[in-house]
């Protein structure tokens, strides 16, 4: 997965256990791409504190998502939906229903 795809999942998870501070520079960087001198000089800090804080909460995220797995349980849904709308247009029903079930096993 592209990295920031996979940065922004992991913070629309997990971005509210983060500190608003966190939040704050993370937003700013990864969702709004300003880059590290702009948001150190905004907030008063050092280019290498936001870096740090940075690379401190990917590390905070990738943890929650090593231990609830919450970005991989929905990307494998997405998948699962995608797959259903494509065979019921061609009405598979026996196939439509193994996969709803599977869906209702990982809710």
């Amino acid at each position: 997965m592209e990295k920031i795809v996979e940065q922004t999942l992991l913070y629309d998870f997990y971005g509210e256990l983060l500190t608003e501070r966190q939040k704050q520079v993370y937003e700013s960087v990864v969702l709004e791409d300003f880059s590290l001198s702009e948001v150190a000089e905004d907030l008063g800090i050092s280019r290498q504190g936001v870096h740090d804080m940075i690379r401190r909460c990917n590390h905070i995220l990738e943890g929650y998502e090593e231990k609830l797995h919450l970005v991989e349980k929905f990307l494998r849904i997405r998948e699962q939906i995608h797959r259903i709308q494509q065979i019921a247009g061609e009405n598979h029903v026996q196939e439509i229903e193994k996969i709803s079930s599977l869906i209702l096993e990982e809710l």
